[in-house]
């Protein structure tokens, strides 16, 4: 059965991105001084009283702009409206009622959802004779409460879960079945738009201007019969560009999304190539041990142009060298080339990094490669790998027993990997090696 959604919606800077987090109880969107900060709508799973829904924050509705990220941000908000089993109305109660706030209160009522109007930064008794006053606006009578403090917001909690219906046979499978897939890489190559391919609508705000995605949004979908969760992040930049408040903790959130996924989709600009930022992302999805895909988005703007197709062959030739395991493949989101095989392979590297490779197969290959190139000796000793297994999945682990584990050179480790790959696969996996002594 589908959770309800509550839309928390409201022109700029009335608190809501801070009420997301309060009723979430955890820090997930951005909150800021800066009007405008939220412009995706952003969903988290959340319960109260023992009744789950899904509560979406979105960015503050700024009616008859002529800004193209603006008008796309009340173009969401409208969405998210219409998406909505209830919404949350949110209003300043330090500024009275305003005619942003008269526009919203009239959509509410023409749509005709269930609504329930709060009004925000009333953080004591003393305070709450300005909130009625916004029974003017004809969405019934006001919730007073504080987002920054807490005030009164459980009490508007259990008004949203008395108008829900009561769960029935919600859905039990487990969401490590789920595959979280995320979609990372720098701003403006492409990211939203794959998401939005994907859904087949115009979930995510799309534009022009780069760094637009500020926040991660999760969408989920199913694909193939398998359940999927989309988590399109804001743009990586170094950390000499992370200027303003924001972006900063934008990119922080993305590096905590590669922590969390299962597979990491890198898109880079086939128009620009492989930069040095896009190896940082690529080494550190390495380095936290996730699947990992690189995606060449912008491949028609390379169409018919054979030099630059060979310049960006022998780029990624030279530095993916130590990266042979990584799939590369060439999509355009825009005209939608190979958008689907993204999924497929995604979904692929997600069964291979959760594969497990039997003990007497492993020992297998172990003695086949003893009985061609054995270790080299080291200050005379003679160095021998005697047996291995697979200690983890997700991601792989394997442990090998030496009698002198320290001295196995660097070059030895990867042809012991390499032969892994060559025999079980593990595309797209990073897997670790662990020498032991025996």
């Amino acid at each position: 059965m589908k959770k309800p959604i509550v839309s928390i919606v409201g022109r700029p800077n009335v608190g809501k991105s801070t009420l997301f987090n309060r009723i979430i109880r955890k820090r997930e969107a951005i909150v800021d001084d800066t009007p405008g900060i939220t412009r995706d709508r952003k969903c988290a799973d959340t319960h109260w009283e023992g009744i789950p829904f899904t509560l979406v924050d979105t960015g503050g509705y700024i009616p008859k702009t002529r800004d193209v990220i603006e008008t796309g941000v009340t173009k969401q908000v409208r969405l998210a409206i219409e998406e909505a089993d209830i919404v949350l109305f949110l209003v300043d109660g330090t500024t009275g009622i305003t005619d942003v706030d008269g526009d919203v209160a009239k959509i509410l009522r023409k749509n005709g959802k269930s609504c329930i109007l709060t009004v925000n930064k009333v953080d004591g008794t003393n305070q709450e004779p300005s909130a009625a006053e916004f029974i003017r606006l004809g969405l019934g009578e006001p919730v007073a409460v504080s987002a920054l403090r807490g005030r009164n917001v459980g009490d508007m909690l259990s008004l949203i879960v008395e108008k829900l219906d009561r769960p029935g046979d919600q859905d039990t499978s487990a969401d490590d079945d789920v595959i979280k897939l995320a979609v990372v890489g720098k701003p403006n190559v492409g990211k939203s738009t794959f998401v939005n391919v994907i859904l087949g609508e115009e979930r995510l705000l799309v534009t022009e201007i780069p760094g637009t995605t500020r926040d991660a949004v999760d969408v989920r979908i199913r694909f193939k019969k398998r359940e999927m969760r989309l988590i399109d992040t804001a743009g990586i930049r170094r950390r000499s560009r992370v200027k303003e408040n924001v972006e900063y903790y934008s990119v922080l959130r993305s590096h905590r999304i590669i922590e969390r996924c299962d597979v990491a989709c890198v898109f880079v600009d086939a128009d620009e190539g492989l930069t040095q930022q896009d190896m940082r992302v690529l080494q550190e999805v390495i380095r936290s041990r996730k699947g990992l895909l690189l995606i060449i988005n912008k491949w028609d703007l390379l169409k018919g142009d054979e030099e630059r197709i060979r310049q960006l062959s022998d780029t990624l030739e030279r530095k993916c060298r130590g990266m042979t395991f990584v799939p590369i493949l060439f999509v355009s989101c825009k005209t939608n080339l190979r958008v689907r095989k993204i999924l497929e392979l995604a979904m692929e590297i997600y069964d291979e990094r959760r594969k497990r490779i039997p003990s007497p197969d492993v020992n297998r290959l172990l003695t086949e490669l003893n009985r061609h190139y054995q270790p080299p000796a080291i200050h005379g000793k003679r160095v021998r790998v005697l047996y291995g297994s697979q200690v983890g999945v997700a991601p792989p682990r394997f442990v090998f027993f030496s009698n002198f584990p320290q001295l196995i050179m660097e070059s030895y480790k990867r042809y012991i990997e390499n032969n892994i790959r060559d025999n079980f696969g593990f595309e797209g996996v990073p897997i670790t090696l662990i020498f032991k002594k025996k």
